[in-house]
């Protein structure tokens, strides 16, 4: 399963009817983005003078046993928030168990809904998206949705102006392509929250997980063994989170919005956060689930969007 976002930073263009003061609202492309094959759109950054072009992709992932499995991936993009004409949230949340189609709908709803009514959202970003993402774990303990073993990840980017502020809770991931002479690298806006991180393993199980792979609790491997290798070499089995006597929650990531049993030991929704200046250099971001970063690098995932822009 995967979530993808393409977006490009482009100059401003000029007026047609030379009213450079009128309001230009979001309207689409005429044209297809080729990844994508829906049109792209525009939304304008008056403040500093450019464009997003902007496209979205979600699409059930290939389970040769479970073909009628459910895509629990949601997106969500919300342009002008506050009715800030400089102010843009795009988002993609990766929901998992069996209400995660349940939790990743809930989770992106209530969360841009947190941003676009705090009123200290300018003055303290950082503030306001840590704020807006327990508050939305909140909520959702309290729903009727049953989220003792089922939440989502969340990947979001919010524009203001030529910042980005990236908050990151779980394994998705967000990607900038940055122009560097003749050459387009792939720099990463996110870092995935998962045991394979000596910090967030640490963390866990100061707060009483087993980390453990599948064919360790299953009595296949060494548990004692504490070395997984990295995340793309051991992407088949990794290191996952367990109660001490029992075989659950087995989650992969270290942070989520929900996942309440996965929250007494250790999972957490709070955001990590950072903080990006666009220069004329940056080229476009990507924001996808691990359903797009589990099988291709970041790398790969710049090249695909560079080499079949528009």
């Amino acid at each position: 399963m995967g979530c993808v976002h393409g977006k490009c930073c482009t100059r401003y263009p000029s007026s047609s009817d030379g009213d450079s003061g009128r309001r230009r609202e979001k309207r689409p492309y005429k044209c297809k983005h080729i990844l994508t094959q829906r049109s792209l759109e525009l939304v304008p950054v008056p403040s500093h003078n450019f464009t997003l072009q902007f496209s979205v992709l979600t699409q059930h992932g290939y389970y040769p046993d479970t073909v009628e499995r459910e895509n629990q991936d949601s997106f969500c993009i919300k342009t002008q928030l506050q009715g800030n004409p400089s102010i843009h949230f795009f988002g993609v949340f990766d929901g998992h168990g069996q209400y995660g189609a349940e939790c990743s709908n809930f989770v992106k709803d209530r969360l841009v809904e947190r941003l676009a009514n705090d009123t200290t959202l300018l003055d303290d970003p950082l503030k306001a998206y840590n704020s807006a993402f327990l508050a939305t774990n909140s909520e959702l303990h309290d729903s009727e949705i049953d989220d003792t073993m089922s939440g989502t990840t969340a990947i979001t980017v919010l524009v203001v102006g030529d910042t980005l502020y990236v908050a990151n809770v779980g394994d998705s991931r967000a990607v900038i392509a940055v122009k560097d002479g003749d050459r387009i690298l792939a720099e990463d806006l996110s870092e995935d929250q998962t045991p394979f991180r000596k910090d967030e393993y640490e963390r866990v199980k100061l707060c009483g997980a087993r980390v453990l792979s599948v064919d360790q609790v299953e009595g296949l491997k060494d548990p004692n063994i504490q070395n997984w290798g990295d995340e793309y070499s051991q992407g088949g089995d990794p290191p996952r989170l367990w109660v001490p006597d029992g075989m659950y929650p087995g989650t992969a990531f270290t942070r989520s919005v929900g996942d309440s049993t996965a929250e007494k030991i250790g999972v957490i929704a709070v955001p990590e956060i950072s903080v990006v200046r666009l220069t004329r250099n940056h080229l476009f971001f990507v924001v996808a689930s691990d359903g797009v970063f589990e099988f291709l690098s970041s790398r790969t995932v710049v090249n695909m969007v560079w080499f079949i822009r528009i």
